[in-house]
């Protein structure tokens, strides 16, 4: 089992208590098991996804060959073979995401049980801990390059018009039983978003606190803002960041710092830069900013642009300042 040390600091009674969790390390107990290997079978196959995005390089020229040449039928059908694989492959990504909703809320549920505290969740159930954090890192990991590959919904535009002509021509599509039309709609709407993947979280964060109304609010902030304590003290603390092996478990710790904010920011009535709220945003936003431009700048454009309060007027001053 991972270390779990309580770091006390100047904040602890305002900003509620810090950890530092082994995010390398931590193993499940036999009561974590369960969920743990259901979520496992899911975050597996997240890095070849991942892959496959990097992978994905579209198909640009041969669009743009049929449609200057909308009478050639041999640059028509070369675009829609080009196409098409690649829709096969934005559905594997798309189903991907519905995988990773249901292990978030399956971790959500673990993590936030009235049995425990949020805080005795995170002392005892690490290994689930590490699971949310790896879903999240995953997400913006995807994210980033997502927004990197316009490519994607020129593509699936592309697509969407020329299934529908072909329909009305009582062409044979037999990409309509891979992906038909009630799927199309579905990855249509997902891919619009900027951030598809935090998009899907945010989403089942809200859906999973509207659907346990026995459940208080506060079990799942809590969980939340407690784990972006634990990033934030982890990042700025030599002390326990040179426990971690790796450097890339930096990178880590700030991309699910980021995560949880945004999904704090989304399902808490007041959101996450409020100052009421229970995450240290200064303190988060001047963690970031000390790291290089290149490394962090995706993780601030991601609390610039899909938070949800972060224009409120209650949103202090300072803190829109450093986001600016």
């Amino acid at each position: 089992m991972g270390n779990l040390l309580k770091v006390l600091t100047c904040t602890e009674l305002e900003q509620g208590p810090n950890f530092f969790l082994d995010f390398e390390n931590a193993q499940p107990t036999e009561g974590e098991r369960e969920v743990w290997n259901q979520v496992n079978a899911v975050l597996q196959d997240s890095e070849n996804i991942l892959l496959g995005l990097q992978a994905y390089k579209g198909a640009g020229q041969e669009i743009r060959d049929a449609i200057q040449n909308p009478n050639d039928f041999t640059l028509q059908e070369r675009a829609w073979n080009s196409v098409c694989p690649l829709v096969i492959k934005l559905k594997r990504f798309y189903s991907f995401s519905l995988r990773l909703e249901e292990a978030l809320q399956s971790l959500l549920e673990c993590l936030t049980c009235p049995l425990l505290t949020p805080t005795q969740h995170l002392e005892r159930e690490q290994a689930l801990a590490k699971q949310f954090a790896e879903i999240l890192h995953f997400t913006l990991r995807f994210d980033e390059l997502k927004m990197r590959i316009p490519a994607i919904q020129n593509d699936f535009s592309y697509y969407r018009r020329t299934i529908s002509r072909n329909r009305i021509n009582n062409m044979n599509l037999d990409i309509e039983k891979e992906v038909n039309n009630e799927m199309a709609n579905r990855m249509s709407l997902f891919y619009a978003e900027a951030t598809p993947m935090l998009k899907t979280l945010s989403n089942a964060t809200t859906n999973f606190v509207t659907e346990n109304k026995s459940l208080p609010l506060e079990n799942t902030t809590d969980c939340l803002s407690t784990m972006a304590s634990v990033c934030k003290v982890m990042l700025e603390t030599p002390e326990y960041s040179s426990r971690f092996s790796s450097e890339d478990t930096l990178l880590f710790c700030m991309r699910v710092m980021v995560g949880v904010i945004i999904l704090y920011d989304h399902v808490h009535p007041n959101g996450a830069f409020n100052k009421s709220s229970k995450i240290d945003m200064k303190g988060c936003i001047k963690v970031l900013k000390e790291q290089p431009v290149d490394i962090v700048e995706g993780l601030l454009n991601a609390l610039r642009f899909t938070t949800k309060h972060l224009n409120d007027e209650s949103t202090p001053k300072n803190i829109r300042a450093m986001l600016q």
